[in-house]
């Protein structure tokens, strides 16, 4: 299954609500990505750009793009980015075609 990193930043408002009533977001929407035929690799919580983190697989781009559509639209997220990851293998694979697509690139200079 495809695998994805998303990083979201809470608003302020949403901080605010999870200091008065702290929750570990990752446990409330668990249900939620299972529910689309996603599931939760890893995650955790960070500070910084980003407040939470989670890698998760997807059955597909449309899926994991489900997924990040119904999280922004719940208001509770200043920004959040999708991010499609590779494999060990895939990278290999990409490596080796670019070699066929190198020769045929002539960058602006």
């Amino acid at each position: 299954m495809p695998l994805y990193m998303y990083q979201a930043a809470y608003t302020a408002e949403s901080l605010a609500a999870q200091i008065k009533d702290p929750k570990d977001r990752i446990e409330v929407v668990r249900p939620v990505l299972e529910s689309a035929g996603a599931k939760i690799v890893a995650a955790g919580y960070s500070f910084g750009d980003y407040d939470v983190m989670a890698t998760f697989e997807a059955p597909s781009d449309t899926t994991a793009a489900a997924i990040a559509l119904a999280f922004g639209a719940g208001g509770a997220l200043r920004s959040a980015k999708t991010t499609k990851l590779l494999s060990g293998q895939e990278w290999i694979e990409a490596l080796r075609k670019a070699q066929t697509v190198t020769p045929q690139y002539r960058p602006a200079r």
